[in-house]
């Protein structure tokens, strides 16, 4: 049985993939930001914590506790995060620092612990989210801060697979285009949902991605855009 944490694990993207898990039977670790009920309390296999994840402290503190119960990590999809408009002349460095911290800081934080335990243990998979206008800056034009501190998530899975060259410890990016969540429709009630991609979908090519004929992939930017 597989365990396995996620971040952001009551946003749209989170919860599919929880649920996607728990389907084939895995046990799940999801963090939140605040004490309250999830879609998954008293389903066999979720467990629940409230960890501020831009905290270096809470974050170690929040993987030992797993680590001390579960001794092995197999799995960490980390898809905590948020999103801001901006042009350059709009962003100052407010703006770049609190999208640092929702996109970077909480990312980095469990990243570096879940990625430490994994190297002890000599296998792993990380998921990190990325996003299209991280990868081609020319997209992030008036997303200022977003864009650039989701750039930095790419660097660190680049780091991360060297560090871990010569073991089963490999990170991957998963790239979206825009989800279909009902929070992105209200935003964009006139966009065209058909071009979107599901959220179900991602969790689907993520958990495909953990089974063992995927074990020689290293370093893959995971792109699903659907027809957008």
């Amino acid at each position: 049985m597989k365990t396995v944490i996620v971040t952001g694990a009551t946003g749209g993207l989170g919860k599919a993939i929880v649920q996607k898990f728990l389907n084939e039977g895995a046990t799940v670790i999801g963090t939140t930001t605040k004490k309250t009920a999830t879609p998954f309390d008293g389903q066999p296999g979720f467990e629940a914590y409230t960890v501020d994840l831009s905290s270096e402290k809470e974050s170690n503190a929040f993987i030992a506790a797993v680590v001390k119960k579960y001794p092995v990590i197999d799995v960490a999809v980390l898809t905590a995060g948020g999103f801001a408009m901006g042009k350059i002349e709009e962003t100052g460095m407010d703006e770049i620092m609190k999208q640092y911290d929702i996109n970077f800081t909480t990312t980095y934080n469990v990243a570096r612990a879940v990625f430490t335990q994994m190297l002890l243990q000599k296998s792993g998979r990380i998921f990190l989210t990325g996003s299209k206008p991280g990868l081609d800056m020319k997209l992030g034009k008036g997303m200022t801060a977003y864009a650039l501190s989701k750039s930095l998530v790419f660097r660190l899975a680049e780091l991360m697979n060297e560090e871990a060259k010569n073991t089963s410890v490999v990170t991957h990016v998963i790239v979206p285009s825009t989800i279909d969540t009902a929070v992105n429709r209200n935003a964009m009630p006139d966009a065209d949902f058909s071009k979107w991609v599901k959220a179900e979908s991602i969790a689907d090519i993520v958990h495909t991605y953990c089974e063992p004929s995927f074990d020689s992939l290293r370093e893959a930017v995971i792109k699903v855009y659907n027809k957008s």
